[in-house]
């Protein structure tokens, strides 16, 4: 799947589930005096302007943004820019050479994406260099065009869709794609040798709730000058929507994992209920369970296969992810998490077989809280699809307290996009999950699971087999065995589940060492 096609993939999602209410909300904050600014061809910039600048600038223009009603997008895009089809905005491209800083040596350079398609709205940018902010002015000349986009580009300040910064996180001598800032408050990166896969958002608001889901949006951005020896590079960010104002500072980090250490206050101009930190958006289409109504060559087919927890008494647990016939939503109750996250665990391409997609190099995202997020809980949400264009898991942490109008909620977490959090080298992860039909003679209601645990050092394992306690909400469970696995040098438990008369059952396996090893808790939610 192409670069711009995995951007695009979260944006076609939420234009074509309207029963779900994902309808991207395009929100811009615009006077008259800019909107008529924009008509005549002018520059608008109302937050990413020429002056000085420091770490409370951002937080200012949030906190008096918060206190102004919210006004319902004013956006104009050029005649030439109206209507654009995938092939036309995909025929409109950054030109390398004109990348900022590509002249002046050093670690990161930074792309910019051309306003039209689903990215309508304009986004301002600024560079930052020894505490004055310079406005990034729009010109066609930073842009190409091929045979397919004919219409001329515009000459006025229009602004940006977004941006992309490079670094030479694979070897010296090229500069790789890192991380992408496009489309409301989305963003995704990437760890080493490994390509794009899901997103992360600024803030999740209402999803899946009935009434409609709210897509805050990042409307201006400012971007720090690194230095000619720096390893990190800051962007700070401000965010609106008609419930919230925002302020954010990014502190990108490239690496084997790609760090982003991220500061954020959020602004609410109403009281906050339903919100989600820390949201990763991911796909999962089918794995080596749930196939029954697939008809596809490849054995799997997902950006991440599960939800990875670190409760705050020091839990581990890993829930397989699904894609369900109905909109499922999953709260995990926790206090002071130490951190959650979608995985791609399973890291072999005969896994896949996609030469083009290569799900297997696709990024975990892990999230570590700074401090302590007290009461809530990690929601996973899971929805129905059709099509792997469509992202349709969406994970976060829900407080369990509201955040009132009219005050200020500041919080700071750290996201890891790469292989995922290590266990220690003698505790159990789960490697795989299968199930299917418990009797294989013919149809039957009974299902049999098989759970296969692996250790980080492969050498931990041993014939002195652990005992397995399977949990479940409802039904019956029967013939619980645990065997040793000479294949991963762990163990393969199996077990059969008689759902009787149930349409939903909550099912939680732990692994009990008699030497003290640990193991993460196995947990999964059958439907009928």
């Amino acid at each position: 799947m192409s670069d711009l096609l995995c951007r695009v993939r979260q944006w076609v999602f939420t234009k074509l589930k309207p029963a779900l209410s994902l309808v991207f909300i395009a929100l811009i904050v615009v006077s008259d005096a800019a909107l008529a600014a924009k008509k005549a061809g002018g520059d608008a910039s109302l937050y990413a302007v020429d002056g000085k600048f420091s770490r409370d600038t951002v937080s200012e223009l949030a906190r008096k943004l918060s206190k102004k009603a919210y006004k319902a997008p004013l956006s104009v895009l050029p005649e030439s820019l109206q209507d654009l089809n995938y092939d036309q905005y995909r025929d409109i491209r950054f030109n390398p050479e004109g990348a900022i800083w590509a002249d002046e040596s050093l670690p990161f350079q930074m792309q910019l994406f051309h306003r039209g398609f689903y990215f309508q709205d304009p986004v301002e940018i600024a560079i930052v260099d020894e505490g004055v902010a310079k406005h990034l002015s729009y010109s066609p000349e930073l842009f190409s065009t091929g045979n397919v986009m004919q219409k001329p580009l515009p000459k006025q300040d229009i602004g940006f869709a977004g941006f992309r910064l490079h670094y030479p996180i694979n070897r010296d001598d090229y500069l790789d794609e890192l991380v992408v800032f496009q489309g409301a408050s989305y963003f995704r990166s990437l760890g080493k040798h490994q390509a794009y896969g899901l997103s992360s958002r600024g803030l999740a608001i209402k999803t899946a709730e009935p009434d409609g889901e709210e897509f805050p949006v990042f409307r201006a951005f400012w971007i720090e000058k690194p230095t000619p020896d720096s390893q990190s590079v800051v962007v700070y960010a401000l965010m609106d929507s008609p419930s919230v104002t925002g302020a954010y500072r990014f502190t990108i980090r490239p690496g084997r994992s790609t760090a982003m250490d991220v500061e954020a206050t959020l602004f609410p101009r109403v009281e906050l209920k339903k919100i989600g930190l820390g949201a990763g958006t991911s796909m999962f289409m089918f794995s080596s369970y749930g196939r029954q109504n697939v008809d596809d060559f490849r054995p799997r087919v997902h950006d991440s296969d599960g939800l990875l927890m670190l409760n705050g008494r020091g839990e581990r647990l890993w829930r397989p992810l699904s894609n369900p016939q109905d909109l499922r939503t999953s709260a995990f109750m926790d206090n002071g998490p130490l951190g959650f996250g979608l995985m791609q665990r399973n890291r072999d391409f005969k896994n896949y077989q996609d030469l083009e997609a290569r799900y297997e190099k696709r990024p975990s995202l892990w999230v570590e809280p700074v401090g302590n997020w007290g009461k809530g809980s990690v929601v996973l949400v899971e929805i129905p699809s059709e099509s792997e264009i469509h992202d349709n898991i969406v994970a976060y942490w829900s407080p369990k307290e509201s955040i009132p109008a009219g005050t200020e909620f500041s919080f700071a977490y750290r996201l890891l996009w790469g292989d995922g959090p290590q266990a220690q080298s003698d505790e159990a992860i789960v490697l795989a999950t299968r199930s299917g039909r418990a009797d294989i003679s013919g149809p039957s209601p009974e299902r049999l699971f098989v759970v296969d645990y692996g250790f980080p050092a492969s050498s931990v394992g041993s014939d002195v087999l652990p005992t397995a306690d399977v949990k479940h909400s409802a039904g019956s469970v029967s013939h619980v065995v645990v065997a040793y696995n000479p294949e991963t040098k762990g163990y393969r438990v199996s077990f059969e589940l008689d759902p009787e008369d149930e349409r939903l059952i909550e099912l939680r396996l732990n692994l009990l060492f008699d030497d003290g090893r640990k193991a993460e808790s196995w947990m999964y939610q059958w439907t009928r």
